[in-house]
């Protein structure tokens, strides 16, 4: 029969597999068959478009991590027999197994765990499909309730048992063809655990978990792990995380004083230190600056508002999960303790949007105000599950820099251009300068308005990153019911992405609040809605700032920036009047007048991060100079006063990195 294979028409025999295909090229792990993934060892159909998959593309690592994360539950199984098995998917950089047991994992279970593993994978067994009907599945999974469940279903996004065109079983045979454990499983999977390095895997470690995901289900232990081509990348992948560690913002901002999450509070809710408020603060005001010089409008709204705003605006029909739940207030009772007045519904706001058209109601609009561009820093709370609550990148309070753009359909194009070349320009002033962008479509089960405005929207938006320059990486489907966005995919210091900037056209919002101006031929017209965060939120910006510079902020974001250290006590007042001159620029610093040793002074100072430590003994005295000492340990001895607040100024001013 004839095959395309690779980009190359070839032919085969009739009961050929990708295996014969591959021959001995042990990096390709499975073949891609008229677009689907599936095992080396299934024969291929006459006339297909066969495709190799090596192991380190992203589907090649996904079944990789696939295939060890069985493994993993054949381990616990094997070590603990009264367990029973959840689902197992592959996740970014690794995987995880759901558990029911009696007690929680260990630190030596996971150990023991670990060591079982390496001992199947060196034993060879070879992964087997076998296609079984529901009868026959339930029959073999009777004492697996949790995998039970799953017959009959299609699953979801990270159930990796059912959800395939047939119902399938993956045997584990060992050398003898002995089946040694098996599960129900859609694959595909690599052909054996050969293709699992024992030396390139790790099982990490383990934390309860609901079943799917919901708090009304059963808690499971899920224990996670990753697993890579090899030990290098595997060692890589352990030292990116040492690093990842060092930067998270929740371990610094405790070491450097910026916020913490006091418990009386209550969780995902967090309060900023003085430190922190001034960091926050420069953020902000750098902003509104940006702002203000590009035509923006600055409005303020109340924390809550009746229920009835958020019916209109469809957040209560499609977001009412992700808020608060209401308070009933103003109700009010006759003397003898009759209701007169039924109590109104407040909810804590979770979007600004609803009320931002409301100002834009609040007077009749022409053409000539458009486009109109409302900006808010706008405090929302958001119940976030307690499982996904984050620090500051996943918080249930939290301030959004939110704008709303109002402009005719003729503008929209050029506002959109405008628009991300703008957050663009600001992100890289706060130093993020290494973007990639997606644009998110439609999705037309989930989806309202015209086909016509869509596509004029997602055109307007897809030129608008094109001229960007960028990588432009398509999100099929994945829009919000209301428009099309683009978003702002931003990596850090060490290479991890984070969502930054969205713009999203929302074509629901002006037709819910009746949103209307009046066209230069004296028609009431509706005008387009744009929604554009540039920060997603104040608080988690600071977060990914914080790691991105693992604390050491440039001088002009830097909460402290200048730290004099006299060398004797008797050099204080001659620092504090160095200190003066500084502030007379505006500059944040502060004279070490305490009581610990200069070197010791120097540590903490370092330890804080702060960027410049001025140092004064008797010869800058006599000689009106200081020493300077960067946080880098580089020391620049004897400089003019004068050269010394110039070059800091400079390094302020200039935002320097």
């Amino acid at each position: 029969m004839r095959i395309t294979y690779n980009g190359q028409e070839r032919s085969v025999a009739d009961d050929a597999t990708g295996q014969d295909l591959v021959g001995d090229n042990r990096s390709v792990v499975v073949v891609r068959v008229d677009g689907d993934l599936t095992d080396l060892d299934q024969p291929l159909p006459a006339g297909a478009v066969v495709e190799d998959v090596t192991i380190d593309s992203p589907d090649g690592l996904n079944v990789l991590r696939h295939s060890t994360a069985n493994v993993m539950a054949q381990a616990v199984q094997d070590l603990y027999p009264e367990a029973k098995l959840g689902i197992g998917p592959p996740i970014v950089d690794g995987f995880y197994y759901d558990f029911e047991v009696p007690e929680s994992f260990t630190a030596e279970d996971l150990a023991a765990i670990q060591k079982r593993m390496v001992s199947i994978v060196k034993s060879g067994q070879r992964f087997a499909r076998r296609v079984v009907d529901e009868d026959e599945a339930r029959e073999e999974l009777a004492t697996e309730p949790f995998k039970l469940r799953l017959i009959g279903s299609d699953g979801g996004a990270d159930v990796m048992e059912v959800g395939g065109k047939e119902l399938t079983v993956y045997d584990n045979l060992d050398r003898t063809g002995h089946r040694a454990w098996g599960d129900l499983c859609r694959g595909p999977h690599v052909p054996s655990t050969k293709y699992i390095a024992p030396n390139a895997f790790k099982v990490m470690r383990s934390s309860a978990a609901y079943w799917l995901g919901d708090q009304a289900n059963e808690q499971l232990q899920r224990v996670y792990g990753t697993a890579w081509p090899d030990k290098e990348q595997l060692q890589a992948y352990l030292t990116f995380l040492e690093e990842a560690e060092r930067r998270d913002h929740r371990r610094l901002g405790a070491e450097l004083d910026l916020f913490s999450f006091p418990e009386e509070i209550g969780s995902g809710l967090a309060v900023f230190h003085p430190k922190g408020g001034v960091v926050r603060n420069v953020m902000e005001d750098y902003s509104r600056q940006r702002h203000l010089e590009s035509g923006y409008e600055f409005v303020n709204s109340p924390h809550i508002t009746k229920s009835a705003l958020y019916e209109k605006s469809g957040h209560l029909e499609w977001y009412a999960d992700g808020m608060y739940p209401p308070m009933d207030l103003d109700a009010e009772y006759t003397p003898d303790g009759e209701l007169r007045k039924q109590a109104q519904q407040y909810y804590l706001k979770p979007m600004n949007c609803p009320m931002h058209n409301l100002i834009y109601t609040a007077r009749g609009r022409s053409y000539r105000e458009l486009p109109l561009r409302l900006f808010e820093f706008g405090t929302v709370y958001r119940y976030e599950k307690s499982g996904v609550v984050q620090g500051l990148t996943r918080a249930r309070g939290f301030t959004q820099d939110d704008a709303h753009i109002y402009c005719t359909k003729e503008q929209m194009g050029e506002e959109l251009d405008s628009l991300l070349t703008f957050v663009l320009d600001l992100l890289r002033d706060y130093g993020l300068d290494d973007f990639y962008l997606e644009l998110s479509t439609r999705d037309p089960e989930k989806s309202v308005g015209s086909d016509a405005d869509w596509e004029e929207a997602t055109a307007a938006l897809r030129a608008a990153g094109e001229r960007q320059g960028l990588e432009l990486v398509l999100d099929e489907g994945g829009a919000a019911f209301y428009g099309p966005k683009i978003s702002v995919q931003a990596k850090d210091a060490i290479g991890r992405t984070w969502q930054m900037s969205t713009i999203q056209v929302d074509f629901q919002m002006p037709q819910r609040f009746d949103l209307e101006y009046t066209a230069p031929d004296g028609s009431r017209q509706q005008p387009v809605m744009i929604h554009r965060a540039l920060f997603g939120s104040i608080e988690r910006f600071f977060a990914v700032l914080l790691e991105h510079y693992a604390g050491a902020f440039p001088a002009w974001l830097a909460p402290v920036q200048v730290v004099g250290i006299p060398i004797a006590d008797d050099h204080i007042p001659y620092l504090e009047e160095v200190a003066a001159q500084l502030r007379a620029h505006g500059i944040r610093v502060e004279v070490d007048s305490g009581s610990d040793r200069m070197q010791k002074k120097i540590r903490n100072a370092q330890k804080q991060k702060v960027p410049f430590m001025l140092l004064a003994g008797d010869d800058d005295v006599a000689k009106s100079a200081v020493s300077f000492r960067y946080r880098d340990g580089e020391q620049k001895n004897g400089v003019p006063i004068p050269e010394a607040v110039a070059e800091i100024v400079a390094a302020v001013r200039e935002r320097q990195p």
